[in-house]
């Protein structure tokens, strides 16, 4: 029996995070839980970062230059898709190649899973899985396993996941646009594939507009 249709609600929110790291150019902040979605239903990063975006540009106007966010994957292991959607968000590719072609942006999408080397471990599928299931939203050049020090620290202390990151895994390419809408839907990939490949820790996605 299907479950039904994840959903998602704000528990926390603000501008500067009280436990935030030094030095960040952090605009806002969200924290959430999501419900079990259902077996044909993507985790619902997408709606949750228009949401964001609306709360965020009642401070004034905003050129995002980043969006992280930390993917429950843990809770999708073990979660048995039906054939018609393997990853779910696949299902709604076909809304992005309406764009102009002219707004495609390079980016840089790091993942990692803190102190958990999981992700590192399944570098090669992991990017593999992302390039066929995300084509053309994403189009994957460019694969690289980093340290650390190429990973965008999250805005808060190390209490809230499995950090600090000991490495992880960054992707190249283009996005078809700089939106929440893409990025989200690529999130939701990314948590799906990862999940699959039997990745069991949380992971901190971090799109860059490069």
């Amino acid at each position: 029996m299907a479950r039904a249709p994840g959903l998602w609600s704000t528990n926390d929110a603000g501008w500067g995070h009280p436990l935030g790291a030094v030095d960040t150019d952090l605009i806002s902040w969200f924290q959430v839980e999501a419900t079990a979605v259902a077996d044909d239903r993507p985790l619902p990063v997408q709606p949750f970062l228009h949401c964001a975006e609306s709360a965020t540009a009642r401070a004034g106007v905003v050129d995002l230059a980043a969006i992280q966010v930390l993917l429950p994957v843990q809770g999708l292991v073990g979660v048995a898709h039906p054939p018609y959607a393997p990853v779910p968000a696949a299902r709604t590719t076909e809304w992005f190649p309406a764009c102009d072609p002219r707004t495609a942006t390079p980016v840089e999408v790091t993942v990692t899973g803190g102190r958990d080397r999981a992700v590192t471990g399944s570098a090669r599928a992991l990017a593999d899985d992302v390039a066929r299931v995300a084509r053309p939203v994403f189009d994957c050049r460019g694969l690289d396993v980093v340290g650390p020090e190429a990973l965008r620290p999250p805005p808060f202390d190390d209490r809230f996941w499995n950090g600090p990151a000991s490495d992880g895994v960054r992707m190249r390419g283009h996005l078809s646009e700089w939106t929440t809408d893409a990025i989200g839907w690529l999130s939701e990939v990314i948590a799906d594939v990862s999940a699959r490949l039997g990745i069991r820790a949380p992971a901190l996605v971090t799109v860059t507009r490069a």
